[in-house]
């Protein structure tokens, strides 16, 4: 497996791992029934495309992203101090959006940098940013 594959299939795991761990975060918070569906849709979506990664990664003998504990402390972290006082469904979805932006970003970045990948790790690399746009998408009218 190339090097490109491997950053590319790594950074999806990070990206969705990240995007599940946070949507556990906020779930708890989160008082609009529909909003709550869209969010546990979004986890489970994010399972799949992180497990596609994985098992992609295992086929190369290549060892999965390995995240920190400080990384977690600070989504966490950040995900609690930015809903002390605003708990809205306004204000829920656009922090979702924001997450969503970010994992764009990330993931352009990651293509940009690697595009030597293979076309099957391109290929989880744009659903996963097709469905990072759709989720936006989906968010905003609960904004």
């Amino acid at each position: 497996m190339r090097i490109d594959d491997i950053k590319v299939l790594q950074e999806i795991q990070r990206n969705t791992k990240m995007a599940m761990k946070a949507l556990d975060t906020i779930s708890g918070k989160i008082y609009d029934d529909d909003l709550s569906i869209q969010a546990a849709r979004e986890s489970m979506k994010y399972a799949d495309i992180y497990n596609q990664a994985t098992n992609r990664l295992l086929e190369g003998k290549v060892q999965s992203y390995k995240e920190t504990g400080f990384q977690e402390l600070m989504l966490k972290g950040g995900i609690h101090a930015n809903t002390l006082l605003d708990t809205s469904t306004s204000h829920i979805a656009e922090m979702l959006i924001q997450g969503s932006n970010r994992g764009l970003t990330s993931m352009w970045k990651s293509i940009n940098h690697h595009e030597n990948a293979s076309n099957t790790s391109m290929e989880i690399a744009k659903e996963l940013m097709d469905f990072e746009e759709k989720n936006i998408e989906r968010l905003k009218q609960y904004l």
